[in-house]
């Protein structure tokens, strides 16, 4: 069949269809169309490999700060970051937990240098100026702001009691801007650094149930991409961790599955994959309909674990 004919039959084609069907055709190919180019920068993006630690100083003397280091995702950040090259300041509430991850670093990793530094990022009031006195001199390479709060469990927003709203976004928000904005001037000034936050899936979707915790993460996701634009060719690499479930005492998840992971095994998988973007396929819609069931599964389980362990306790007496 030649060309000619070709175009005859398109334009008999389109001489029959009417103008609407003409229409709705043309919108479904474009409503398809962005799908698969979505899917198609993922796939390309996944391809890609990740930028080696090495830019940001490993092996070389430098420095990777992590905040809420004495356990889940923070911890197994502060011992891999130690494996691959870098020294530890390691920087939580408790000093009693943070020597232990610094006794426990040192143990496995004889020559790596640790420093511990207790501050409560809950309060408003916590000491910064101290925390800056520390980090000046040090050559810090890497930031992992970790520390977060949630949810004991999933609340409706008028029964969430006003203090755990308030640390929420002192600690999600505030102190997540207080400590990056302390290592950003020194990792301008050496034309390196990479600050990794670990945000949620919440700051993607909005989660009902987690309304503060969500809307804390939304705020983390947009000032990454603004802070990441802000030092575009200073050799400052600013990275959001749009993280899903991980096994840990924050997520109240204990057994991995193949959705699930470790912190072990996501922390291995984010520093091989530094630089990566991942888009999203589905709607927004169905995320928020899904998480809203979620949580609403999620509650009705604590709920029942709570009536169950009072009634045991009554059975007791």
């Amino acid at each position: 069949m030649d060309v000619a004919t070709l175009r005859a039959q398109a334009i008999d084609w389109a001489s029959d269809c009417p103008l609407t069907t003409l229409a709705f055709a043309v919108l479904g190919a474009g409503w398809l169309s962005s799908y698969v180019l979505s899917f198609a920068r993922m796939i390309r993006d996944l391809a890609r490999p990740g930028i080696p630690l090495k830019r940001f100083g490993a092996n070389k003397g430098a420095w990777a700060v992590v905040t809420g280091a004495t356990a889940g995702i923070g911890r197994d950040f502060a011992l891999q970051l130690a494996g691959a090259g870098f020294n530890i300041f390691l920087a939580s509430r408790t000093a009693s937990k943070l020597d232990a991850i610094a006794q426990e670093i040192t143990a496995k990793y004889p020559s790596v240098e640790t420093q511990v530094h207790a501050i409560d990022f809950s309060s408003p009031s916590a000491d910064y100026a101290a925390l800056k006195a520390a980090l000046d001199p040090l050559d810090v390479g890497v930031l992992i702001n970790n520390v977060g709060k949630s949810y004991e469990e999933p609340t409706f927003f008028q029964d969430l009691s006003d203090q755990d709203m308030t640390d929420i976004v002192e600690i999600n928000v505030n102190a997540t801007m207080k400590v990056t904005k302390l290592v950003i001037p020194g990792m301008i000034s050496r034309k390196r650094g990479l600050i990794l936050t670990v945000g949620s899936f919440a700051s993607l979707i909005p989660s009902p149930l987690l309304a503060v915790y969500s809307g804390s993460k939304a705020f983390l996701s947009t000032w990454s991409q603004a802070l990441g634009s802000e030092l575009k060719g200073t050799g400052v690499e600013v990275e959001l961790l749009n993280t899903y479930f991980v096994v840990s005492k924050l997520s109240k998840i204990r057994k991995s599955s193949w959705m699930i992971p470790t912190p072990k095994t996501y922390v291995r998988s984010v520093l091989s994959h530094i630089g990566w973007v991942v888009d999203h396929l589905f709607s927004r819609q169905f995320w928020l309909d899904y998480n809203r069931k979620l949580h609403l599964d999620i509650r009705k389980r604590v709920l029942r674990k709570r009536e169950r362990e009072a009634a045991k306790a009554v059975k007791g007496e």
